[in-house]
């Protein structure tokens, strides 16, 4: 059985989640907290985030090719694109 998308309510609340790690982020660095401390969260902020784009191009997968139609060259252009732009965007890997 194929797995079901991630609800819009599940993807803000990561988001929101991500919002509130950001902000911790930034008092850190107010604070003057250690490099090491910050670069951590930073990294478990760049985590959530690549897991965010992981399962919206998850779902753009599963509502482009479910319900046995067959995609549209658009539909396949345009998650292309959106792979390969997700793709550009990481880094340190």
């Amino acid at each position: 059985m194929a797995e079901e998308a991630v609800s819009v309510d599940n993807l803000v609340k990561r988001l929101k989640r991500i919002e509130g790690q950001i902000r911790g982020i930034q008092k850190m660095i107010e604070q003057g907290r250690d490099c090491e401390s910050i670069v951590t969260q930073l990294g478990a902020a760049r985590s959530a985030i690549e897991g965010v784009g992981g399962l919206m191009l998850s779902n753009y997968m599963k509502f482009c090719f479910s319900g046995g139609n067959k995609p549209s060259l658009d539909s396949v252009c345009s998650l292309a694109r959106a792979v390969a732009i997700w793709g550009r965007l990481r880094v340190g890997d």
